[in-house]
């Protein structure tokens, strides 16, 4: 059983930064794919990051390319996502997820791909 804690999000006004981190409780990061997701009021959960198993590949939502940066800290099992020149609309609840079965060095784009999700960490911009 792997346990995922975010913590990071907060409050920040339009055109700040914030940096999620995403502790895993287990296992090593490496060798799995993850991702960042996001989950706004009435809205879907959407994808906003992913990253493949050796962390060569990745993905981004086109609403925050240019300002969003995914890494990882193996060393660490912490997942790390750098928003940049947030907006308003980037307030959701944000939530890391891992997939911890047999995996291909590619992006895994669905959310049922994923085994073991995070609670959640807010993130609300102001404007």
């Amino acid at each position: 059983q792997v346990q995922l804690v975010e913590s990071g999000g907060g409050l920040v006004q339009a055109g700040g930064s914030l940096r999620l981190s995403c502790a895993a409780s287990e296992r090593t990061f490496s060798n799995y794919p993850m991702g960042w997701f996001r989950q706004a009021p009435g809205k879907e959960r959407e994808i906003v990051v992913l990253i493949s198993r050796s962390g060569g590949i990745t993905y981004y939502a086109d609403s925050v390319k240019g300002r969003f940066t995914i890494s990882r800290d193996d060393a660490k099992n912490t997942l790390y996502l750098q928003m940049n020149s947030l907006k308003p609309e980037d307030t959701a609840v944000y939530y890391c997820a891992v997939r911890i079965r047999k995996s291909f060095d590619r992006i895994y784009v669905d959310l049922s791909d994923y085994d073991y999700w995070g609670q959640g960490t807010q993130v609300t911009v102001s404007s």
